[in-house]
Order: C-alpha cells, then structure tokens, then sequence
C-alpha cells in the first residue's frame, strides 16, 4: 500500500469510528438513518441557497453556506453510522444515501457555477459542469466495480475530499480562491475516475490470469 493510500485509509478509518461512537446515543432513539439523510440533503439545499447571496454580503453569505455545507455533509456521514450502530440498515436506505449525496453536491456545485455566470466568468461555468460530472462519475465508477464483485475505493478524490475542497472554497471565495478550488476539484475527480478504472482493470486482468 503506497503511503498516500495508507494516510486516506487511516483518516477514513478513524472518521468512521468517531462518527460510530457519537452516534451510540442516537441510536437509541426513535430518529431513523433516512431522517438524517433527508436532513442533510435539505441543509445542502440551504447552502446552495446562501451561496446565490454572495453579491450582498461575500464573507458573511459564503461563511454561512460553508457551515450549513459541511452540517449537512456530517449528517450524510453520522446517517450510515446511525444504520450500522442501530441495526436499521435497510437496502433502500442505502440507495437513498448515496443518491441524495450526489444531489447534495450538485445543489452546492449549479449555485456555484450560477455565481460565476453572474460574475461572466464562462470558463469557471464550464470547469463546474465539469466537476459535477467528475463528481458523479467518481461514485459511479465504484458502484459498477462493486456490482463486478470488485474494489472500487481507490483514488485522491473521494467524496470527503471534495467536501473539504469545496468548504476551503467557499470559506476563502471572497480572496477569490473559489473558482481554483474548483478546478482542484475537477481535477481530483477525473484523476480519482481514471485511477478507479484501472484499478477494475488491473483486478480483472489478475482473475483471467488466475484462471
């Protein structure tokens, strides 16, 4: 395992295990993973929202759509832990985890991209749609390798990397770092989509060569 690997598994682990832990008392309630998810979802929403309001008040409606961002994306995390602590995993609750996840993403990415058509910035529209599409795919691309039977993890750009590039985004867009936050950002998810496919490759390669 290459040492960029082993540290991504490592905080991956952990975060997984704070998330498992401060959940234990939720677990006893009655509030549901799919509660959670449905929350996290709609404070993403608030956040595209607030986003739309930059021309007002840069550092207070950028600030603000940071910290709904990244409540909602902790709520995307604490639903999956709440399942596995609670024993209420369920097959639809799983499909509806990862599918509002990409909604997520994408109501904060189109209010972003609607901002820089605001500001006639056509190039960082383009490199946004860009990002969405990376974004999907990155998800994409490992439930097609784990529908194979397959590992589909790998990769510099998963989904709690690009909530962390897109927060440092909005946190500093008023010194006009977002719109290279988000050209990192499409550049680690089209990296992460290749870095995938050749790992599906290089696993099927090894079980023809096995046979």
């Amino acid at each position: 395992m290459s040492r960029a690997a082993a540290i991504k598994q490592g905080y991956t682990t952990g975060a997984r295990t704070l998330a498992s832990r401060s959940i234990l008392g939720l677990a006893k309630t009655r509030v549901t993973p799919n509660a959670l998810t449905t929350a996290g979802v709609t404070l993403c929403g608030v956040a595209a929202v607030l986003v739309l309001f930059e021309n007002r008040n840069e550092i207070l409606f950028y600030w603000l759509a940071a910290v709904v961002f990244v409540a909602g994306s902790v709520l995307d995390i604490l639903d999956g832990a709440l399942a596995r602590a609670g024993g209420k995993t369920t097959p639809f609750g799983a499909f509806l985890d990862s599918t509002t996840d990409r909604v997520s993403e994408g109501f904060v990415l189109t209010a972003i991209a609607y901002v820089f058509a605001r500001h006639g910035r056509d190039v960082f529209v383009a490199v946004t749609m860009a990002a969405v599409a990376g974004s999907f795919l990155v998800s994409y691309t490992r439930a097609r390798a784990e529908a194979l039977g397959l590992r589909g993890d790998v990769g510099i750009g998963s989904r709690a990397e690009r909530v962390v590039v897109i927060t440092a985004g909005l946190v500093l867009a008023p010194w006009g770092v977002l719109p290279w936050a988000i050209v990192v950002l499409t550049l680690t998810a089209w990296v992460t989509v290749a870095q995938r496919v050749l790992h599906v490759r290089k696993q099927l390669l090894e079980a023809n060569s096995r046979e």
